[in-house]
């Protein structure tokens, strides 16, 4: 009787060992289909994060590849076209002066038609100033071509970042943000192997193949538009909660954060608190910012500026009369040691791409901007003391491959990195030119001095001119630049209204919180 009551109440030994047996079973089987699930998904959305961030970044490799191909073209431009000294310096600093009309204007356009058709009309303005400088046959058409290439460089170099960060998940941000310096340095090297192989042409074909190979990045561009969707904070900006939501799906791994990071979007676009927001003017709020907005302001400004004037343009401009200037003359040579530089720089920022999000922003910025700086000073006291000569030559190679890789390491990335973060979403686009600004402002000023500056002071000179504003970057750091790893961007920005916490460079997770905290309880 016993045996037969068993099923029936379920009471006996064999019953509850057996009923514990297939609960436990079905426990088991249900944990293990929840983590495949899950790592099925994270490995889906790392696929897609990556695909966009390397689609969106394509436009920066016109930028490095104009850099890198206009080193070694510029001699053959030179000697083709018979242009001064003065027109070469124009010629080559002109693009980075003419850009920053592209990051004002991409700041506004990205709001209006969005971050991914910014990058679009970048693309297109570049293959047009490109297809221009190919044909050119004169100097003063070949600076049209530049001027047009110059403003989708600017659009395209501005944008790449703000998209990229405000499409990352918060632990792979860095990671991610960092990839449009990743691809500016691809763009450098491939412009050094395109000088050298290009450079055995004749004068008058060599240098305009050069730069027609500058159209093909902006091609792929085209085709990545197809794959590559807007980013979820500028369509909550525009009311398009729902399709913010399926974005936000493909690139979050856990799909119960969602919610959460939705509705902490909504809140800094103000979105539903327009009684807690005043709907000020975009470019009225950053012309008369409040004090952490000043300071967001600061940093950002200030970190891109110091990127550009510690001389990294033109150590990689010039690197071929840098290297004249310590011995080597044969082109074949100078344009062989410069892909070596390029390689270098290649190299270092795949370092930094893996140890950003691992060590921090403010870690790897104290090894650049230290390491810059010995470099620079290093580089200058060879060309102004000991003359020419195989050790001045092997020690001019070592310091320059040794600054770019400092740079790589850090300054290169972590400025666009730290811009991209910092800045509320309300005015993160427009903020972002006024940084891209101040780095292309700077760019074009060091391009078009430095030839002249040399020729005055001698290369060495002007190298310990870099050096002293590279020491001034270390001090820059230290005193202004948060810590922003691991942060949420929303999180980022209650952190700059902290000033005790930001003044001392670093905010724990707690504190944070807190501010979170704080803050949701004044819009409650």
């Amino acid at each position: 009787m016993g045996l037969v009551g068993v099923p029936e109440n379920g009471n006996g030994d064999m019953g509850v060992s057996l009923g514990k047996k297939n609960k436990y079973r079905r426990m088991d089987s249900e944990l293990s289909e929840d983590f495949d699930h899950q790592l099925e998904r994270s490995r889906i959305t790392r696929k897609y994060v990556v695909a966009y961030a390397v689609f969106a970044s394509l436009n920066n490799v016109l930028l490095g590849y104009d850099v890198g191909v206009m080193s070694g073209a510029i001699i053959f431009i030179q000697e083709d076209l018979k242009i001064t000294e003065v027109q070469e310096e124009v010629l080559v600093g002109i693009l980075s002066i003419v850009s920053l009309l592209g990051s004002l204007a991409g700041g506004r356009t990205s709001d209006l038609i969005g971050r991914k058709w910014t990058m679009a009309l970048a693309a297109l303005i570049f293959q047009i100033g490109a297809a221009i400088m190919t044909v050119a046959p004169s100097f003063k058409i070949l600076m049209i071509g530049r001027l047009l290439a110059g403003v989708g460089i600017g659009l395209g170099v501005m944008i790449a970042p703000v998209y990229i960060a405000e499409i990352s998940p918060t632990v792979a941000r860095g990671f991610l943000t960092s990839f449009p310096e990743i691809f500016i340095n691809v763009g450098i090297l491939l412009g050094y192997v395109s000088n050298y192989a290009f450079s055995g042409l004749s004068v008058h074909i060599n240098w305009r193949i050069m730069l027609a190979v500058g159209i093909l990045p902006s091609v792929f561009i085209g085709f990545a538009l197809f794959f590559i969707p807007e980013s979820p904070r500028w369509l909550v900006m525009q009311n398009r909660v729902d399709e913010a939501r399926l974005v936000l799906l493909k690139t979050n791994e856990n799909e119960a954060e969602i919610e959460d990071r939705l509705a902490e979007i909504q809140l800094a676009a103000g979105i539903g608190n327009a009684d807690k927001f005043e709907q000020k003017a975009v470019w009225h709020e950053l012309l008369c910012p409040s004090p952490s907005l000043r300071r967001m302001l600061v940093v950002g400004f200030g970190i891109q500026c110091f990127q550009q004037i510690t001389g990294i343009d033109a150590t990689v401009y010039y690197s071929p009369e840098i290297f004249k200037d310590s011995g080597i003359e044969n082109n074949s040579k100078l344009l062989a040691a410069t892909v070596a530089v390029g390689i270098t720089k290649t190299a270092f920022i795949l370092v930094a791409t893996f140890l950003i999000d691992k060590l921090g922003r403010k870690p790897l910025l104290y090894v650049s901007t230290i390491g810059m700086t010995i470099c620079l000073f290093t580089l200058g006291l060879s060309l102004a003391l000991l003359g020419k000569g195989q050790l001045v030559i092997a020690l001019t190679i070592l310091c320059v491959c040794g600054n770019v890789a400092f740079f790589s390491v850090g300054m290169g990335p972590i400025c666009w990195v730290v811009t991209s973060e910092i800045f509320p979403l309300r005015l993160r686009a427009q903020a972002s030119a006024l940084g891209a600004v101040g780095n292309r402002v700077c760019s074009g000023f060091v391009a078009m001095s430095f030839l002249s500056l040399s020729k005055k002071i001698t290369f060495g000179g002007t190298f310990f001119i870099f050096a002293a504003m590279s020491a001034l970057s270390v001090l820059f750091v230290h005193t202004l630049v948060p810590e922003t790893k691991g942060k949420s961007l929303e999180q980022i920005e209650l952190l700059f209204q902290d000033q005790p916490k930001w003044q001392g460079g670093e905010m724990e997770m707690g504190d944070v919180e807190h501010l979170v905290h704080k803050a949701g309880t004044n819009i409650a």
